[in-house]
């Protein structure tokens, strides 16, 4: 297939050019970067992915209903989504180190906050509005490590390597978020929520220190003219560019669409798998983290296999067409279950292991889209793209946790399942087409 690129290019330190502009920081600190931006996104990605998996216990300590339960996790979503083209905005402005230092040192002390004030003791239950507003802030904050960590990574490597760069940095979601999936329940069942929240805090506090080392712009960066290998300046873009583009607004609002399901897995999956399968909290979150486990597997597969074959666009729609396919037969299984209870027990099993493919297959895509949408966007623009993008992806972590309490109460859970399949069957024709494949 064709390789689908972008006429504008990156500034990278790689080859004679890039080496002559760094005698500080050569070819291989780009891997200090690229691990920088993994363990920032890993850091967050716990706190934002880990937290729905204490929902059950969520929902018993703050004395929640499912409707208050989905309202407050949306809410860390509605944070993310409302911060991340400001943050990225900022990051083409002031710098990938800048952001990402700030944004984490913040991340960091409002979790030490969260400990301290919004974590329910023996005698003291938060209400929700303080609930929702801790979560709500929290997001705004995390949002800060999207965009700048991602532009760095794009910066400090070149093409055909940009993609499992981005996926390998992408991986850090699922691997954080399996982290907190595994620990965060049982320090919340064991110790309570305010060591949930300072052990998150811990590990943002632990990636400062790194950020701030080895976190630095391109050397081209610094330059007036930055230089791409060939040596020539990229040229410079307009503003009002970005946003007129249509290839951008299809993409992002088709991976938009596949977060859906993807949310829906993360957000409610250990509710369902508890009050709907029966199974144990542990088991449960056990469940979550072999989603995220394969899910981080995948990115970086997927990564380097689109690098080597040039097919990011055709690989984003094969994965939303698995997806459909998998959630629909979660849905059909959910409904077999309802109907026949006396099948439940020996169906559930498979249902089990159908909605952790399912949540592995509509995690997967992620590096390669984000490595897209940047080098669609170009060098000088990447940090507002990548907030883009990730303002369609975290709306669905707000929308989602408020649609599924009220989709499952009305209508089951097999409608939930098959409504998040329909988003991915809905995502498909936007993602763009391969390069002479009826459409760029």
């Amino acid at each position: 297939m064709s390789r689908t690129r972008s006429p504008l290019s990156f500034p990278v330190v790689s080859g004679s050019a890039g080496a002559a502009l760094a005698p500080r920081h050569g070819p291989g600190h780009r891997w200090k970067v690229l691990a920088i931006g993994v363990a920032a996104n890993a850091s967050f990605a716990a706190a934002f992915s880990g937290i729905p998996t204490t929902a059950v216990l969520m929902r018993a300590g703050y004395r929640l209903d499912n409707a208050a339960l989905g309202f407050c996790i949306g809410m860390m979503g509605l944070g993310i989504a409302a911060s991340e083209v400001p943050w990225g905005l900022l990051t083409d402005r002031w710098g990938d180190r800048r952001v990402l230092l700030t944004g984490l040192l913040a991340t960091t002390l409002w979790l030490v906050l969260m400990a301290a004030f919004i974590a329910p003791l023996p005698g003291h239950v938060p209400g929700h509005a303080l609930l929702a507003l801790g979560l709500l802030v929290l997001g705004l904050l995390g949002g800060s490590v999207n965009g700048s960590s991602g532009r760095a990574v794009m910066a400090w490597f070149r093409e055909g390597e940009r993609g499992l760069a981005m996926s390998i940095r992408q991986t850090a979601v699922p691997a954080g978020g399996g982290i907190g999936a595994l620990a965060l329940p049982m320090l919340a069942q064991t110790s309570g929520f305010a060591a949930v929240y300072g052990t998150l805090a811990a590990f943002c506090g632990i990636t400062v220190i790194f950020a701030w080392r080895w976190m630095h712009e391109p050397p081209a960066a610094g330059e007036r003219a930055a230089l791409p290998a060939s040596g020539k300046a990229p040229p410079r873009q307009a503003g009002p560019g970005l946003l007129r583009n249509a290839l951008v607004w299809r993409l992002v609002s088709g991976m938009g669409l596949m977060c859906v399901p993807q949310v829906a897995v993360l957000s409610f999956a250990t509710v369902f798998l508890h009050d709907f399968s029966q199974i144990g909290i542990a088991a449960a979150g056990l469940s979550v983290a072999a989603v995220q486990a394969g899910a981080a597997v995948m990115r970086v597969w997927s990564g380097r296999w689109t690098d080597r074959h040039g097919n990011r666009r055709a690989y984003m729609r094969a994965c939303s067409r698995l997806t459909l396919l998998v959630f629909g037969a979660v849905g059909g299984l959910a409904w077999l279950c309802a109907a026949t209870p006396v099948w439940h027990a020996v169906l559930t099993p498979v249902l089990v292991a159908c909605l952790v493919l399912g949540g592995i297959c509509t995690s997967a895509w992620h590096g390669v889209a984000y490595a897209e949408l940047a080098t669609i966007a170009g060098a000088s623009r990447a940090g507002t793209a990548l907030g883009l993008g990730n303002t369609f992806a975290f709306s669905g972590f707000f929308l989602v946790p408020l649609a599924i309490p009220a989709m499952a109460a009305g209508f089951g859970w097999p409608s939930v399942w098959l409504a998040a399949g329909v988003c991915a069957l809905l995502a498909r024709p936007l993602f763009p087409r391969p390069a002479g494949v009826g459409d760029a």
